[in-house]
């Protein structure tokens, strides 16, 4: 197809992609109303070697962030937060409501607690990193104080904010995917069209031939009323006629 041609089934059913469009784009941004919000807060943790001019120590701790995450998420510190908060979960709940993330580069540990309530979420955050920063310190306690590794949280829980459900990008999604479904079936519609003539702009453009004249269409007028003057004339009675001679009567 030339350019002219896209252009000119665009003219024809553009209507077809604007309107697939708005309806996507509608359902997108209902759907996205309809959902509960659920928001998120952060606290971070950092990891400082006792002894920072240490290589070794430093690897060490490298090393020792996925169990510090796998701390974090044990039934010894989640229920403890459980019974802080006076939370109706169990800790696998609890767990699956909170993301951890250990960055290797700067020695952190980000504790990202979601939730329906903006305030449970922060609250969450913070109570299971002031439990872990806890626990951490009574188990130092029992280390030589030049082998020990500091845990301290870097800054407290951040002000909640939505997560989920991101209304302008759904509905910005919404639109695109409708308008390529849009221009799907327009496509799909002219596939099947294209083998049906109609105007002599088709026969041009599938024969390749100036079309010079048509031949006109025929009405029937096989219905039409005859004309009065050759309708035929009523006849009279037969005249009468004697039945021995035959001469009139």
């Amino acid at each position: 197809m030339q350019l002219q041609d896209y252009a000119r089934v665009l003219l024809k059913r553009g209507w077809i992609i604007i309107v697939i469009a708005i309806i996507a784009t509608a359902s997108a941004f209902g759907f996205s109303k309809l959902q509960t919000p659920i928001y998120r807060s952060t606290v971070a943790l950092s990891t400082v070697p006792a002894r920072p001019s240490d290589y070794g120590q430093t690897l060490a701790i490298k090393n020792l962030l996925r169990l510090y995450v796998q701390q974090l998420q044990s039934p010894a510190i989640t229920q403890q937060v459980i019974d802080k908060m006076q939370l109706d979960v169990t800790p696998p709940k609890l767990v699956s409501q909170i993301n951890f993330n250990a960055d290797e580069s700067t020695l952190t540990i980000t504790i990202e607690a979601r939730h329906a309530n903006p305030a449970v979420a922060a609250k969450m955050a913070q109570t299971l990193a002031e439990v872990f920063v806890s626990a951490h310190n009574q188990e130092n306690l029992q280390i030589d104080q030049r082998d020990r590794i500091l845990v301290n949280i870097l800054y407290n829980a951040t002000s909640p904010d939505i997560f989920s459900p991101k209304t302008s990008v759904n509905t910005g999604a919404g639109a695109i995917l409708g308008a390529l479904i849009g221009v799907l079936i327009v496509f799909v519609l002219e596939w099947l069209d294209s083998d049906i003539v109609r105007t002599a702009e088709d026969v041009e453009r599938f024969i390749g031939v100036t079309v010079l004249g048509s031949i006109p269409t025929i009405a029937d007028r096989t219905s039409d009323a005859a004309p009065a003057s050759k309708k035929p004339a009523r006849l009279g009675a037969p005249p009468r006629v004697c039945p021995h001679c035959g001469n009139p009567i």
